[in-house]
């Protein structure tokens, strides 16, 4: 009797200890598996009921979801797969060297976006003095610093206003002003790049923000994000840009102007050409562009879409892939007919 109750004892005892062994192997193939949040259809849930959280010994909070027979293993998603929605317009740098401390990530871009841009909901009837232009509209230019340099399109700029009708030397009756500084060209690598344009600005006695002031900015940002970082704060002035992102331009407010290069003449036409001829002027092209074509990164998918209006006869579009270094490892089928038709 006593045999048997041993034997009893010693049986269940090894089944005992082979279903802690079995229990053990579980455990450990569990904390192998690889951990991964639920892909949701449209925004990460950072609350589920189905994460349950504990504590290490470094004193370090992880997720740790309740373990189910019936769930599938899960596994980290690609990286690229996480960060493809938050993309910029869907665009792609492959090709831009991966330079440290050049490249961007979106947040940064949207927080220099919102420092320089923070008053985003500006209108004329917001933003603007209207009472200053009471006895007529009259545009004042500040005076140039000691030391100043204006480029040769900035001067010819404010050129135009100081020949025309509207210009004031006296800025108690101005209804806009204007800066002295050159901020056409607002790329760090410039040699172009004024220094201390925040500074300068926010010293002049009737800048209030910027209201009823007006910029002109034909480059912004600095290769190869270009994130159209001014330097300072546009506040409540007016911008005149070229180029500008559809995410900061303010309607009825802001300007937009075209890319021109310093060889752009001051004037043009004859005394009392509009006057005789019809306006706009009759002319043979409705359209012509001469440039570079980017083959990747930004810019690259409008640029290469130009060939589709382009006819030859009134809209003359003449792009070149020769853009950078290795521009040949990126040609396309077009780059000899486009570089040929761009040289003649």
């Amino acid at each position: 009797m006593q045999a048997k109750k041993r034997y009893l004892l010693v049986s269940v005892g090894a089944g005992l200890l082979f279903l802690v062994y079995l229990w053990g192997l579980q455990i450990g193939e569990f904390q192998q598996q690889p951990y991964q949040y639920h892909q949701f259809p449209q925004y990460p849930q950072y609350h589920q009921p189905d994460y349950q959280y504990y504590h290490q010994s470094q004193e370090v909070y992880q997720p740790l979801p309740q373990w189910s027979p019936s769930r599938p293993p899960r596994h980290w998603p690609e990286s690229t797969q996480l960060l493809e929605p938050y993309l910029e317009g869907g665009e792609q740098e492959e090709d831009s060297p991966q330079v440290q401390h050049q490249h961007t990530s979106p947040r940064e871009r949207r927080a220099i976006r919102d420092n320089i841009y923070r008053n985003k909901r500006c209108r004329m009837e917001t933003c603007f003095d209207f009472a200053r232009c009471q006895t007529g509209f009259r545009v004042y230019i500040y005076p140039p610093q000691r030391g100043d340099e204006i480029s040769e399109t900035y001067q010819k700029i404010l050129s135009s206003i100081e020949e025309s009708r509207f210009h004031t030397t006296d800025p108690s009756r101005a209804c806009l002003f204007i800066l002295a500084v050159d901020t056409l060209d607002r790329d760090q690598l410039s040699a172009q790049f004024v220094q201390n344009v925040r500074l300068r600005i926010q010293s002049l006695p009737t800048w209030n923000d910027g209201r009823n002031h007006l910029i002109f900015n034909l480059y912004s940002g600095t290769w190869p994000d270009y994130t159209e970082d001014l330097g300072f704060e546009v506040g409540q002035a007016m911008l005149a840009k070229a180029s500008a992102d559809v995410v900061n331009f303010r309607p009825n407010f802001d300007i937009s102007i075209p890319l021109f290069s310093k060889e752009h003449p001051l004037k043009g036409g004859g005394m009392g050409y509009l006057t005789l001829n019809d306006a706009p002027p009759s002319r043979k092209y409705l359209l012509v562009f001469k440039g570079k074509r980017y083959l990747t990164g930004i810019g690259s998918e409008t640029r290469n879409a130009l060939y589709h209006i382009h006819n030859g006869e009134d809209i003359i579009l003449l792009t070149t892939c020769k853009h950078g270094k290795d521009w040949e490892k990126h040609k396309d089928s077009r780059c000899n007919r486009d570089n040929e038709e761009y040289s003649k």
